[in-house]
C-alpha cells in the first residue's frame, strides 16, 4: 500500500517556487508632481491656506516623486465635495468606488501577465488578491474571478489592509502553495487606489498631506508556479526562502493614519543601515519616481523594472547580472517581510 508520506511527496513539487511573468498597470489619469499641489489645493477648495501649501510643495518636492498616476480625477471630486474635505461623511461614495475600481485595475495587470506566461487560464489553480483600499464581501478575489473568467474551483485568497508589506507577504503565501501543490500555478494580484483616503488637508492633521503627496495608485500581478516546463514557461526569478519578523519596540513606527514619512526616508535609511551601495536601489528610486508609493503593488513593479532594464542592458541575470537578491516589504507597527531571490539568466 502507498504510505502517508508517499501520498504528501507525489503532491509536492520538486524544484524552488519561481516568478514566471510579470503584469503593471496604471490608470489614465496622471499628475505631475511639480504641479499637483496647485492642484490639490484648488480642488479641496484650501487655496486660503497658504502657509500649508506651502509645506505641502516641500513634502512633494523631498519625496523625489516625479509623477504618480490616480484612479480619481478632477470630475470625480466634483461631483463628490465631501471626499475633499478633511472629515466630511463620504464612505458610501468612497466605497462605492473602490469596490469597482481595485479589480478592474487587478484584471488589467493579471490579463497582462498571462498573456506573457502563455499558458491557457484554465491552468491556474489559485489565486491571491491584496488590497489595502476597501473592503468588501464577495471580496475583490471574487470580483476578479468572475472578471477574468478563471475556473469557479480556483483556490482563492483575500487580504485586506495589510499596506506596503503585502506585496513581499503575497510572495511568501505564493511560495508555499507553489512548493506544496505539484502542478500548482498561482495568479498573484496586487490592486491599490486612495479614493478611499484622499481628503483635504487639516491644519492640526498632516497626515492627509503625507498621503496625498506620497501616493500614487497601481495594479501589478505575477504568476508563480514550480518546475516551469521546458520552452513554454519562461522562469524570471526564484523565490528561494521567506520570512517575517515584527521588529521589537516598533509600535507606532508605521500606522494607517502615516504617523512617519516614508518614500525616500525608508530606503536612505536601508542603505545606510545595511551599508549597501546606492546603485543596489535604483530599481527602487526609479520606480518611487514614475509612480508614487503605490503600496503593496511597489515591489512587484520594481521588479519588472529590474528584469526589464537588465535585459535592455544585456546583463547576463534578471537581477542586473547578479545571482542573488533580497527583497524587503515593510509594514505596519514595523513587520518586515524578506524574500531571498535567485536571478534567473537573460
Amino acid at each position: 500500500m502507498v504510505t502517508v508520506e508517499e501520498m504528501l511527496s507525489a503532491q509536492r513539487a520538486d524544484g524552488p517556487a519561481t516568478i514566471m511573468a510579470i503584469g503593471t498597470v496604471t490608470p489614465p489619469n496622471c499628475f505631475f508632481q511639480s504641479t499637483y499641489s496647485d492642484f490639490y489645493f484648488r480642488i479641496t477648495n484650501s487655496e486660503h491656506k497658504t502657509e500649508l501649501k506651502e509645506k505641502f510643495k516641500r513634502i512633494c518636492e523631498k519625496s523625489t516623486i516625479k509623477m504618480c498616476y490616480l484612479c480619481l480625477k478632477e470630475e470625480i471630486l466634483i461631483e463628490n465635495p465631501n471626499m475633499c474635505e478633511y472629515m466630511a461623511p463620504s464612505l458610501d461614495a468612497r466605497q462605492d468606488m473602490v469596490v469597482t475600481e481595485v479589480p478592474k485595475l487587478g484584471k488589467e495587470a493579471a490579463k497582462k501577465a498571462i498573456k506573457e506566461w502563455g499558458q491557457p487560464k484554465a491552468k491556474i489553480t489559485h489565486l491571491i488578491f491584496c488590497t489595502s483600499s476597501g473592503v468588501d464581501m464577495p471580496g475583490a478575489d471574487y470580483q476578479l474571478t468572475k472578471l477574468l473568467g478563471l475556473s469557479p474551483s480556483v483556490k482563492r485568497v483575500m487580504i485586506y489592509q495589510q499596506g506596503c508589506l503585502a506585496g513581499a507577504m503575497l510572495l511568501r503565501l505564493a511560495k508555499d502553495l507553489a512548493e506544496n501543490n505539484k502542478r500548482a500555478r498561482v495568479l498573484v494580484v496586487c490592486s491599490e487606489t486612495t479614493a478611499i483616503f484622499f481628503r483635504g488637508p487639516s491644519d492640526a492633521h498632516l497626515d492627509s498631506l503625507i498621503g496625498a503627496a506620497l501616493f500614487g495608485n497601481g495594479a501589478a500581478a505575477m504568476i508563480v508556479g514550480s518546475d516551469p516546463e521546458p520552452a513554454v514557461e519562461k522562469p524570471l526569478f526564484e523565490l528561494v526562502s521567506t520570512g517575517q519578523t515584527i521588529i521589537h519596540g516598533s509600535d507606532g513606527a508605521l500606522t494607517g493614519d502615516l504617523r512617519e514619512v516614508g518614500g525616500p526616508a525608508v530606503l536612505d535609511q536601508v542603505e545606510e543601515k545595511l551599508a549597501v551601495k546606492i546603485c543596489k536601489l535604483r530599481p527602487t528610486r526609479h520606480v518611487l519616481s514614475e509612480y508614487g508609493n503605490m503600496s503593496s503593488a511597489g515591489v512587484f513593479f520594481i521588479m519588472d523594472e529590474m528584469r526589464k532594464s537588465s535585459a535592455k542592458e544585456g546583463l547576463k541575470t534578471t537581477g542586473e547580472g547578479l545571482e542573488w537578491g533580497v527583497l524587503l516589504g515593510f509594514g505596519p507597527r514595523l513587520t518586515v517581510d524578506t524574500v531571498v531571490l535567485d536571478s534567473v539568466s537573460n
